[in-house]
């Protein structure tokens, strides 16, 4: 009997390849995405995509889609209590664990697992551990289509925002930045893959300096 999870989405390549894995697997029940939103952008948190290109991404995935609704700039301990709010719901409905796309960050993985416990649920990790160059390659090789939504000019220039996630785009990485952007150098946004019914259309709009540090590629719906 398959098990019942939930699937933390960003709307990036990380949680499509995790969400991936536990669907090609067998063994996994998919009842839907979840996915905090930022209150008053309506944008996705932290990779900053519109609302209704995640709403695009999870029709054409054909999966259900909760959001949950947090200020700007929320706290670590408002964010738990949103979460433990819907994982209580999902443990009510018989859900067991909760699928993540992180792959090598000791401490996020941790913090994970206590929120996830304090709900009596379990974490499932598809990518962690596994080489981040080589689930690049695979992301790409699977046909999977992503853009760069966002980057961390610290480490990359803005001309890396609004590109393709490909293997130019990879060939194209300084060497201190992780090629699937684990410690945070760049987001994505998925619009395509295997896994989806459709293709998720967009078209790209301004860029523009967030917090000072950021460059971002404002998404569109098309």
């Amino acid at each position: 009997m398959s098990e019942k999870v939930v699937v933390a989405w960003s709307g990036g390549k990380d949680s499509a390849l995790a969400l991936y894995e536990v669907l090609n697997s067998g063994s996994y029940d998919v009842l839907e995405l979840l996915t905090t939103v930022e209150k008053g952008q309506d944008r996705i948190s932290i990779h900053g995509v519109r609302r209704v290109l995640l709403e695009q991404q999870a029709k054409a995935l054909r999966l259900p889609l909760e959001e949950l609704f947090l200020p700007k700039g929320a706290s670590n301990a408002e964010y738990e209590v949103e979460m433990l709010k819907a994982l209580n719901r999902h443990r009510d409905d018989r859900v067991s664990s909760v699928v993540f796309g992180d792959i090598f960050l000791e401490d996020i993985k941790k913090y994970r697992e206590d929120i996830l416990a304090k709900a009596g649920l379990k974490g499932v990790f598809p990518l962690w551990k596994k080489n981040t160059k080589r689930l690049a390659h695979v992301f790409i090789s699977l046909g999977f289509k992503a853009v760069i939504t966002s980057v961390d000019s610290n480490v990359l220039g803005k001309d890396f925002a609004g590109r393709e996630y490909d293997e130019k785009f990879l060939s194209d990485l300084p060497f201190n930045v992780d090629p699937c952007g684990e410690n945070g150098e760049f987001h994505t946004f998925v619009y395509n893959g295997p896994i989806f019914r459709e293709k998720v259309g967009f078209e790209k709009g301004e860029l523009a300096l967030r917090d000072n540090r950021f460059y971002s590629c404002d998404l569109l719906s098309a």
